[in-house]
């Protein structure tokens, strides 16, 4: 069973095979693939599977008008899982779709126990971080909502819970708090935002696998109760393991990563702790090479800080043979991430006006 509450997830190729089977998610094949080659988590096969990517698809071919929609729980700062989903959002943004950006404040009271003022300004920051990532916030480009300010989803929330029942709430998500159960069917709301403000159309949600629950039960309840409507798809990348080598990225577990927050001395030595994929010393490195899909140095340049696919392959082929020892690419990591950290720190600083504005919070 997924949790998307918890701190672990699926942890090797055959559970990833195992969920998608169950649950029926389909592959990114390489029709698919070859149309969205400027999705860079497409192209590097970090995205693996999809539901009716193809409808999102036919309507750039038709020019019709199609959604992407995500969001984030302000809990804590900016991490590396969280800006997976953050730049995935906004390539499917640059792609044409209207961007539905949800701050899950209720969720975050129901899973954390944040009150919504004490979640304000972590949102604030939250938000900033993601225009300074490159979301354009212009009100034709972007729906920008608190879920505890959006009366929409709340009234979704009650509107479909004549449909639930709580063994039904139980056999998705297991055994929770009836609170949490509640932050699910307002996530329902959130994820169909899209069609009932601008009407039936496409909706596609970047989430990792350990989300697909939330995707499931509104598809269901989509189907049973807003019969019009286009039954929201999704697209899920792998999850990026904690650099420390914990099964996932999450803010309860501060070293399994760094924040956009963090101070640079504190991020380069979680960078110099982090998990490789090398022997267990230089001789056996270059007798047996090294292993880069074990390699957290190699999966963070991957996901977020080498635009050069000719690198990364460049990378990955000389710690195969030997050539590229942990410690050289460690220090380049450790170069790129931290240049990386204070331009985006600068741009930042200077939207979180901009993020107070759009929040409508003082």
């Amino acid at each position: 069973m997924l949790d998307p509450w918890g701190s672990s997830g699926p942890t090797n190729d055959e559970d990833y095979e195992r969920i998608k089977k169950e649950f029926g998610i389909e592959e990114i094949d390489e029709v698919i693939r070859q149309k969205l080659l400027n999705n860079r988590f497409i192209r590097r096969k970090i995205i693996f599977g999809h539901r009716d990517l193809g409808l999102v698809l036919s309507a750039i071919e038709k020019k019709q008008p199609w959604a992407v929609m995500s969001g984030i729980k302000p809990s804590g700062s900016f991490h590396l899982g969280t800006s997976t989903t953050a730049l995935e959002i906004i390539d499917f943004q640059k792609m044409g779709g209207k961007a539905y950006y949800c701050i899950a404040d209720i969720e975050s009271w129901e899973d954390n126990g944040i009150t919504y003022e004490e979640s304000e300004p972590i949102a604030v920051d939250n938000l900033a971080d993601i225009l300074a990532l490159g979301l354009d916030p212009s009100p034709d480009k972007a729906y920008i909502w608190r879920q505890s300010k959006e009366p929409i989803v709340k009234d979704v929330c009650f509107k479909v819970s004549r449909l639930v029942t709580q063994n039904m709430l139980k056999a998705i998500y297991g055994e929770k708090t009836f609170g949490l159960y509640l932050s699910a069917l307002v996530q329902t709301g959130d994820i169909i935002i899209p069609q009932i403000i601008e009407g039936p159309q496409p909706v596609i949600v970047p989430v990792g696998i350990d989300q697909d629950p939330h995707i499931r039960l509104t598809r269901d309840l989509t189907r049973r109760y807003y019969k019009t409507f286009f039954l929201p798809g999704a697209t899920y990348h792998y999850l990026l393991a904690g650099i420390d080598g914990s099964e996932k990225m999450a803010k309860r577990n501060p070293n399994s990563s760094f924040t956009f927050n963090e101070p640079l001395e504190s991020i380069e030595k979680k960078i110099k702790g982090a998990l490789t994929g090398g022997r267990k010393n230089k001789k056996e490195q270059q007798e047996l090479g090294g292993e880069p899909k074990n390699c957290m140095i190699y999966k963070m340049l991957m996901y977020h800080f080498e635009d050069d696919d000719d690198v990364l392959a460049d990378e990955f082929e000389r710690c195969v043979k030997g050539e590229l020892l942990c410690g050289e690419h460690k220090a380049q990591c450790i170069e790129k991430v931290l240049k990386f950290i204070k331009q985006h720190q600068k741009k930042k600083e200077k939207l979180i006006d901009k993020a107070r504005e759009l929040l409508d919070i003082d």
